[in-house]
């Protein structure tokens, strides 16, 4: 395949890991069952249908950026410039799942420093400020990104297949990974039990109340996946474990 030909292959798999994801949580969350779980949102503000158009709007410019750098990594591997290998005897089953912890350690680095980088007084209002006009999230939110952050956040992909050895499935299992946890910090909703902020090996994970709180405040809690540079650099907002214990223990008295 040339890149024209695979091009609307690799949109459409992008199109729809963002739609899946964000579609069905908005609609389980913010529609369907709304009621059961009201109690758990976080941030008590309206939502505005043409908030949820510009969250998606700007989604979808995104897709365009991820899926044009996608389908430039799969000419690059097609042409063996990459390390992205088909037999997974060829690594093993052992290296098979480190790769897609390593993946997701170096994300987790990646995304931390490029976004307090965005953050900068004379990057933000041209390029972050787009995702932060979403100061009370939807899942929808979780693409809205300016193209410039776009292409930013794409960065890990070529840094992680001409770097790290990587099987296909590898991928695939890190690219959901990715989402899931985008449209989880982005739910605007805190479905995690109360228990867990207490849970010494499951606190370090980020929380949709951690990355809500980043929305709201600005200045706090940049972490993707774990909280561990928040805590190293003394970012993590003073109040985020408040915050998630007085949501965990709210209860709907409708």
């Amino acid at each position: 395949m040339n890149f024209f030909d695979a091009y609307p292959y690799v949109l459409l798999i992008d199109f729809l890991r963002y739609v899946l994801a964000a579609g069905m949580a908005y609609l389980l969350f913010w529609k369907f069952f709304k009621k059961t779980v009201k109690h758990r949102i976080i941030q008590r503000r309206s939502i505005k249908s043409s908030q949820v158009l510009y969250e998606i709007k700007y989604s979808i410019s995104t897709i365009i950026v991820f899926s044009i750098i996608g389908c430039s990594i799969l000419m690059a591997k097609q042409s063996g410039y990459t390390l992205i290998y088909e037999d997974i005897s060829e690594k093993g089953w052992l290296w098979f799942s480190l790769s897609i912890v390593l993946m997701i350690l170096i994300h987790d680095t990646w995304f931390y420093w490029t976004h307090r980088l965005m953050h900068h007084p004379r990057i933000f209002k041209h390029v972050h400020l787009v995702h932060h006009r979403s100061t009370s999230p939807t899942p929808w939110a979780a693409y809205s990104f300016h193209p410039i952050e776009a292409i930013i956040e794409a960065g890990i992909f070529p840094i992680i297949v001409f770097i790290i050895p990587a099987h296909e499935t590898a991928l695939l299992i890190f690219l959901i990974y990715m989402i899931l946890r985008n449209v989880q910090g982005h739910l605007g909703m805190e479905l995690l039990p109360k228990s867990f902020i207490d849970n010494r090996y499951l606190n370090w994970h980020t929380t949709t109340v951690h990355h809500d709180m980043h929305h709201r405040y600005f200045n706090s809690n940049y972490g993707l996946y774990f909280t561990w540079w928040d805590k190293w650099l003394k970012t993590e907002h003073g109040k985020y474990v408040e915050t998630f214990e007085k949501i965990t223990h709210s209860k709907d008295t409708n």
